[in-house]
């Protein structure tokens, strides 16, 4: 796996590209001279979790037939403070669902997920408690 990041300007923001070609761009807060060009690094890590997951929860539920009209993730995160670096201290992913789902089979492709197959959970798990809950329709 490559990615590589190019400056766009002369404080922090950044352009990354991996192997598909796809741009996402990287900025600072203002507070540290930043523009709101991009996201943040430690957000960017709470979006690989929330794909991580989706993707396997979206391949679990079609396996089983299971038909989603559509799917929602809001992650939130507390960082440790006061310490450099700032880590995540607790995650709490909250999933919606609407479609014909059943609902046992929603939360067991969101254990099978969060426990066993999304490999950004396994690394975040090593400094977070990481919670999750979901809703249907």
């Amino acid at each position: 796996m490559k990615v590589e990041l190019r400056r766009v300007n002369d404080a922090f923001h950044f352009e990354a590209v991996g192997a598909a070609g796809v741009a996402v761009n990287i900025d600072g807060s203002p507070e540290i001279g930043g523009v709101d060009a991009g996201a943040r690094p430690m957000e960017m890590i709470l979006m690989g979790l929330g794909g991580c997951s989706a993707i396997d929860i979206v391949l679990i539920l079609q396996k089983q037939r299971q038909i989603i009209q559509d799917m929602g993730i809001t992650i939130e995160a507390e960082r440790v403070p006061n310490e450099t670096p700032s880590v995540f201290k607790t995650i709490h992913v909250h999933y919606t669902f609407k479609g014909d789902l059943n609902e046992e089979k929603v939360r067991r492709a969101i254990e099978l997920s969060m426990e066993k197959y999304c490999s950004v959970t396994a690394i975040l798990n090593k400094t977070a408690e990481i919670t999750h809950s979901f809703a249907l329709n």
